[in-house]
């Protein structure tokens, strides 16, 4: 007999060349505070994971040596490529952080619409070292 355990999202990992940057990009972006950084000094890789009073958690790892990614230009192109394309955040106005993202350094790849997904909105931004982030809302729903 097998039993299960629920699973739960703990973070997402994100590999990034300005780890200062990018956690006060993520910080100031989504209510985020830094739970912990860490170093592993012998490999030249530094992180910080950061975490939302909702519980989503973000990890940034920056390594010495590191080097711009694959620079999607939005969710079509990157679905041409296997592997982690993006990150999913639900929010509770899909327009305003929409707005409030591109503001603050984001670039927009889909503007805020339907999503394929019955009774949810969508948009998708690149953040400033051009990792794909998807905005989501379920329409009428209070969150």
């Amino acid at each position: 007999m097998t039993t299960s355990s629920p699973a739960t999202m703990h973070h997402v990992g994100i590999t990034v060349l300005d780890l200062e940057k990018m956690s006060r990009w993520y910080a100031d972006a989504f209510d985020m505070s830094e739970e912990f950084a860490f170093e592993l000094g012998e490999v030249g890789l530094r992180g910080a994971v950061l975490r939302a009073p909702s519980g989503f958690g973000v990890e940034l790892i920056a390594r010495t040596g590191g080097s711009a990614g694959p620079g999607f230009t939005g969710p079509l192109d990157a679905a041409l490529l296997t592997g982690h394309t993006h990150v999913a955040i639900q929010v509770t106005d899909l327009v305003m952080v929409h707005e409030r993202l591109l503001s603050s350094g984001a670039s927009e790849c889909m503007a805020p619409q339907p999503s394929p997904q019955p009774g949810w909105r969508m948009s998708f931004v690149a953040d400033p070292e051009g990792n794909l982030l998807e905005l989501v809302e379920p329409v009428g729903a209070v969150i």
